[in-house]
């Protein structure tokens, strides 16, 4: 062995070891390595940052960017309010969600898809009366699955894409993961919804629905539009579509002046104020559903078309808004920000939410861009709670996201420009309309992986150039003896499944995608399949809480342990590997 490659795989021991250990993040990990490979000469100087600059990690950022303007816009929602239902058993429910999460995580990243679903799976859990234990980990697993779709489902199939631009000349185009990626989705999702949720252990009391403190209840007015379908029908008939969502609807507001009671029985004009009660986030989405405008969202009103969050905020004693009132304060002309409700210890009130004199104690809900929710919060003197940010869907721009969204990718799969080009156009034209704030593009990526790609994609290459991958796949294909190519297949994904399930699928396709190109040349067979087989196996894993992100983010709303995961995870990732060989060399033959 060289001074290279033996200074390269000590250096990537550690990075393992310490990827392992978890203590210390793995983004700075890597990028010590980095640093570390240069001082040590195995690295050019010239060439240290040039990962941060790979096609892949642009790929990434900027899909990850698009999938939160997709969020923004209600795209997303606009499928997953059809799959809502405390009526469905709970494996239809299961397969239900599962198919919705596995179609999302194909066009959208699996990390959006999965935060935007897994709200609306608390929401059945808590109306259902039932553990969400039982349904959230087949919903993370089949947004797992359904990454594999597509190019930009998940970032190793990015990474598997561009290593076969460098190293054959062509890269995988959108849908070429498509065949094999159906394949192991279906068999995945099949699994899940049958038998793989019936693995999952029975929570503790402590891991049922149920939070341990109920959220600020809001009364908020919300203006009828032209379009709603409540115009013309009572009051009354709208009780329904607020109990689906879990607010109240408290009266009318008609030409300034509350009508009497709840107002039940009165018909329904154009530009009367619905006054309803309900936490932020199912305010905000009754709003949506029943067509309802807030404060400043009318067209000569200075919010229309910005992209806005939620934000509560405790008054204070010495805050300025004490006493006084949303009209006094002139808050929207003076601030560009709305004041949407007001919560009082529980209690309700007849007054017109802008005429409410403020007290000491109160919650408030700002509704406004970002930048100017803080300014303002800061003028009237209030608190605001970081914890308590929401985001508000523009559902008008809904079907011009997708549209534009549609139009890059054909664009990029005809070969006009290449994928990078179409989605950082995509992105540029969501801005312009406003879709996606310009703090919400930064916010939007994911900054550690960025870290980690651009890390780690010099010393894969340095690896590589080393002839240290060729060793390992040396290695591999003696210890595999007379073992048939298909055998050796097998081989490599389940050793590159296992990687995955403790370190991160960035990391792991990094370093599988050369070994398994070198294995293919080693054997002198199409170095495809060995290359989809990677691609496959990063993306699946399902044993622990730390080898996918999606893991990690339902372990503590689902009251999983870290030994859970292998119950329904094991057989899941045996059946990939059972399903996805011989669909690979049927797809992609050697």
């Amino acid at each position: 062995m060289t001074y290279d490659q033996i200074f390269l795989f000590s250096l990537l021991g550690v990075v393992f070891i310490f990827l392992l250990w978890g203590r210390v993040r793995y983004d700075l990990v890597a990028f010590a390595a980095l640093v570390i490979a240069v001082i040590g000469g195995v690295v050019p100087a010239e060439y240290a940052f040039a990962g941060f600059g790979h096609e892949a990690v642009i790929i990434i950022a900027l899909v990850l960017i698009v999938s939160r303007a997709m969020v923004n816009a209600g795209a997303v929602e606009l499928v997953a309010r059809l799959v809502l239902s405390t009526d469905r058993s709970l494996p239809t429910h299961i397969g239900i969600m599962s198919v919705v999460g596995a179609a999302l995580s194909a066009i959208i990243n699996n990390v959006a898809a999965l935060v935007m679903l897994m709200s609306l799976d608390l929401e059945a859990a808590k109306k259902a009366k039932r553990a969400v234990s039982a349904s959230l980990m087949p919903l993370s697993f089949a947004t797992i699955l359904g990454g594999m779709i597509t190019l930009i489902g998940t970032p190793p199939n990015i990474v598997v894409a561009q290593f076969r631009e460098r190293a054959l000349g062509e890269p995988y185009s959108m849908f070429d993961f498509s065949p094999v990626g159906l394949v192991c989705a279906l068999a995945g999702i099949t699994f899940v919804t049958t038998i793989g949720w019936r693995l999952i252990p029975k929570p503790d009391a402590a891991a049922t629905i149920g939070e341990s403190g109920e959220p600020a209840l809001f009364v908020v007015e919300a203006r009828v539009k032209e379009d709603s379908e409540a115009i013309g029908k009572p009051l009354g008939a709208l009780y329904p579509l607020a109990d689906k969502h879990d607010v109240s609807v408290l009266g009318l507001v008609r030409r300034g002046k509350r009508l009497p009671g709840f107002a039940a029985g009165e018909e329904v004009r154009k530009s009367d104020l619905i006054v309803i009660e309900g936490d932020p986030q199912s305010v905000e989405a009754f709003i949506g559903a029943a067509k309802l405008r807030t404060p400043g969202s009318g067209k000569s009103e200075s919010l229309t078309g910005k992209s806005l969050k939620l934000v509560e905020a405790i008054v204070p004693d010495n805050a300025r808004m004490v006493g006084r009132t949303a009209l006094d304060l002139r808050l929207l002309y003076r601030r560009g920000v709305a004041l949407l409700g007001v919560s009082r210890q529980g209690r309700r009130f007849r007054e017109r939410v802008r005429n409410l004199p403020i007290k000491p104690g109160d919650m408030v809900l700002l509704l406004g861009p970002e930048s100017r929710v803080a300014d303002a919060a800061e003028w009237l003197g209030v608190l605001p709670l970081a914890e308590k940010s929401h985001n508000v869907i523009q559902r008008g721009k809904a079907f011009l996201t997708i549209g534009v969204f549609t139009a890059a990718v054909a664009a990029a799969v005809i070969g006009l420009v290449p994928l990078s080009i179409a989605l950082a156009a995509t992105v540029i034209i969501y801005t312009l309309f406003n879709v996606i704030g310009a703090r919400e593009v930064y916010e939007a990526v994911e900054w550690p992986v960025i870290v980690l790609l651009g890390s780690l994609i010099p010393l894969g290459l340095a690896l590589e150039e080393s002839g240290g991958t060729r060793l390992i796949a040396e290695g591999l294909v003696a210890q595999a003896g007379t073992l048939p190519p298909w055998a050796i297949l097998a081989i490599l994904m389940v050793v590159t499944m296992t990687l995955s399930d403790f370190l991160n699928n960035v990391a792991t396709s990094l370093i599988a995608a050369p070994v398994g190109l070198s294995v293919a040349r080693a054997l002198d067979v199409s170095p495809d399949p060995f290359l989809m087989g990677v691609a496959v196996a990063a993306s699946c894993a399902f044993l622990t809480p730390i080898g996918h992100k999606n893991n990690t983010i339902i372990m503590g709303p689902g009251g999983y342990r870290f030994g859970d995961y292998w119950r329904m995870g094991l057989p899941l990732e045996i059946m990939i590997i059972a399903v996805g060989v011989p669909a690979i060399l049927f797809f992609w033959p050697l």
